[in-house]
């Protein structure tokens, strides 16, 4: 059974839109909701969707930006917007980016059907050319990929190299050597790098307070997130804000 994610700020669309999958007859299970784009980016952070199916216009962080976000995944799922509005404009980015279908409210029975066929159809040709892999990959398979897979799980919170050398069973000292060796960067550097790519996109494409981003990418003190910040960056959070926003 193919898995939904529904992203929607109101909850009685999120459960009109669970009702209309459960009568449309296809073997598709709402595994999660969403209030916004911003919650459904950290969801799918550890959980996966076949499908995603999300409003345009939300708080935090709207449709537009979610599904532009996705489009940088290396697994991307089924994207289909819905709409209160028959807006040209969102149309247009909907094609642009190659979402499956553009429902407007109220879903009827019968789109969300033909919607579901026509996604059913997409994910069963692409399991059908996907090539079973000759062998696995060694670089996957090592300690330096297992310890990457853990930092992005535990992001954008901060994370010791004790804590990830833990989890692979290996010396902090050496796993510290190999990191480097194999990523061309020292681990601090990369976890931190990590945390302000979280900080900039949430900057740009959130409406949450500067303080509020630096309590997610795990920083207590305001003062020494806006320091690390710039220095990184040559700006301050709320300079590049505002210059994201200028460029809009």
């Amino acid at each position: 059974m193919s898995s939904i994610l529904l992203v929607d700020d109101e909850r009685w669309v999120r459960t009109a839109l669970r009702k209309v999958i459960e009568r449309s007859g296809h073997p598709y299970q709402v595994v999660m909701e969403c209030s916004n784009g911003l919650e459904a980016l950290e969801w799918l952070e550890s959980h996966a969707a076949s499908v995603v199916m999300t409003d345009v216009k939300m708080p935090v962080m709207d449709g537009i930006a979610l599904v532009q976000q996705l489009r940088e995944r290396k697994q991307q799922p089924e994207v289909v917007m819905i709409s209160g509005y028959d807006d040209f404009p969102y149309l247009q980015f909907a094609l642009r980016a190659q979402v499956v279908d553009y429902l407007l409210k109220p879903v009827e029975v019968d789109e969300m059907s033909k919607c579901l066929e026509s996604i059913q159809g997409r994910l069963s040709k692409a399991q059908a050319d996907a090539l079973p892999p000759a062998a696995a990959d060694e670089f996957e398979q090592s300690p330096i990929r297992q310890a990457i897979h853990y930092i992005h799980s535990a992001l954008p919170g901060d994370i010791t190299l004790q804590e990830v050398a833990a989890k692979v069973h290996l010396n902090p000292s050496y796993l510290s050597q190999l990191f480097k060796q194999q990523m061309k960067v020292n681990f601090t550097d990369y976890v931190l790098e990590k945390r302000m790519e979280k900080a900039k996109q949430l900057l740009s494409q959130t409406t949450l307070r500067v303080s509020e981003i630096a309590e997610r990418v795990g920083y207590s003190d305001l003062a020494y997130f806006s320091n690390t910040y710039k220095r990184l960056t040559g700006m301050t959070p709320s300079e590049y804000r505002k210059s994201k926003s200028t460029c809009l």
